[in-house]
């Protein structure tokens, strides 16, 4: 699979780099966090994350003022295993260089299932914050060059908690796995048991 950069003319349609915010803070507290040797581990809020200036400074200027919550996506992967996405911009923070495996969300079809064909790899260099917009598929990032990846993941607050009801009445509930977040899963990858498997043709690997 060919991987381009975040700053290529190609990222365009799925996010953009996010310029004039101080990443150094968060990014040194991020250098702290657990890395799992062979596995994933995804923390929604961090109170030390939050409580950096960085922190503040998103919340004020790209969110607009509302409530966000600061969380990180460590680990080694190198598979795609399902894509998601929110109703909202996600940001990412890179402390090392990782690579995310992304797609745009109007190729779904009208059965939710989405061809994995279409899915694009793009590099995110250490230190860099990118927008993924909401139409942009995504899911964990994956291991660029070294072992492992950690990276910061912004997100208006309440996104990915659990349910207090799963929400039923439209046909798009059953991709509903956590508070804004609708999810498709691949048949092999080892998702929740209540995960709607509707991604067809081969679970992408970098």
């Amino acid at each position: 699979m060919v991987v381009r950069s975040v700053t290529d003319a190609a990222f365009k349609k799925y996010g953009k780099v996010v310029e004039g915010i101080d990443c150094s803070d968060l990014l040194k507290v991020l250098s702290g966090k657990p890395m799992p040797a062979d596995s994933v581990v995804y923390v929604a809020s961090d109170k030390d994350l939050e409580a950096t200036k960085g922190a503040k400074e998103f919340e004020k200027n790209f969110y607009g003022g509302l409530p966000i919550q600061i969380g990180y996506c460590n680990g080694n992967n190198k598979l795609l295993n399902a894509v998601e996405y929110h109703r909202c911009s996600e940001v990412n923070i890179a402390l090392y260089d990782s690579i995310l495996l992304i797609g745009d969300q109007r190729d779904i079809e009208d059965d939710f299932t989405y061809d994995t064909s279409k899915i694009e790899a793009f590099k995110v260099p250490a230190g860099v914050a990118v927008e993924l917009y909401a139409t942009t598929l995504h899911y964990a990032p994956c291991t660029g060059e070294g072992n492992g990846f950690r990276v910061i993941v912004i997100l208006p607050r309440g996104t990915n908690a659990d349910f207090t009801a799963r929400p039923e009445g439209t046909p798009e509930d059953k991709l509903l796995m956590a508070e804004n977040k609708w999810l498709i899963a691949h048949k092999d990858g080892g998702q929740d048991p209540k995960a709607f498997i509707g991604l067809k043709g081969v679970n992408v690997s970098i």
